[in-house]
């Protein structure tokens, strides 16, 4: 599945979504976040594809959010976006929790991010960036509240920093090796290392059992809305549930028997779950 604006390519087991706009600093349209909506689903209900890798085109940006060329010229959809409820805008569907896809995500961040492009990053489970990227949110220089973004960048970095991106609007830009100390991203590498690291992640994820990955990623990120005890009931649960899937046997049989192991088709529960 690809399109003008994105590009989905599929190695192995690993699928690399390239936003595909380097002329506009690959700036999402409304057009494009639909198609992001349909890309997870593709994701989530394919067995072949057991880890993504989100990048942007070119080398001069990642994303740097919406772009602002519809809100400027008065684009209907653009200035009804927030005039549904949350779960209702095509705004919160760019990513692979958002969407209910719990596959595990790599963002390889190839330039500068800003705004919007902060959602990928948000809800990303491993990041790695080059050396290159830069890092900041204008959306109060535009006249724009900086919500959505902040408040997911909360939940992994410190509340300063979030504030500092947020409140400065990009007057002071946060540099690689910025993101790498406050732990917006795991790893600076050179420009043309990033893709290569980040498919040599992909394909070690990739050779575990899918369900048992997808089952450990939904207990993480749906314990930071549900705090300690709830959390930990959910990721028993979970946990109880993968007892009947054949990988949880697989695994062990595999290993005294010193062979690779083959794992088990995802369970429809974990493709298709309804939003709580």
């Amino acid at each position: 599945m690809s399109s003008e604006n994105l590009i989905l390519d599929l190695q192995d087991h690993v699928a690399v979504l390239t936003l595909n706009r380097p002329d506009r600093h690959n700036a999402l349209t409304f057009p494009m976040m639909r198609e992001l909506a349909a890309v997870w689903e593709r994701v989530r209900d394919d067995d072949g594809i057991r880890c993504v890798i989100v990048t942007g085109a070119g080398s001069r940006a990642f994303c740097t959010g919406m772009d602002l060329g519809d809100l400027s010229a008065g684009d209907a959809e653009a200035l009804q976006a927030t005039e549904v409820s949350l779960e209702e805008s095509p705004i919160f569907h760019l990513t692979a929790p958002q969407n209910r896809c719990w596959k595990p995500v790599i963002t390889a961040v190839n330039g500068m991010v800003c705004g919007g492009g902060f959602h990928f990053l948000a809800d990303s489970d491993l990041i790695i960036a080059a050396d290159t990227a830069t890092f900041f949110d204008n959306h109060v220089a535009m006249g724009l509240v900086a919500g959505l973004e902040p408040v997911g960048l909360a939940h992994r970095i410190p509340l300063e920093t979030v504030l500092r991106l947020a409140l400065l609007g990009g007057s002071e830009r946060m540099n690689a090796q910025e993101a790498l100390a406050c732990r917006l991203v795991g790893e600076v590498l050179p420009p043309d290392q990033l893709l290569t690291r980040a498919l040599a992640l992909a394909s070690a994820i990739s050779r575990h059992s899918p369900s048992a990955l997808m089952r450990t990623k939904q207990a993480i990120w749906e314990s930071l809305d549900r705090g300690l005890h709830a959390g930990l009931q959910n990721a028993w649960r979970l946990i109880a549930e993968h007892q009947s899937h054949p990988d949880s046997a697989e695994g062990a049989r595999a290993f005294t028997g010193k062979r690779a192991p083959v794992w088990g088709p995802v369970p429809d529960s974990l493709k298709h779950q309804p939003d709580e």
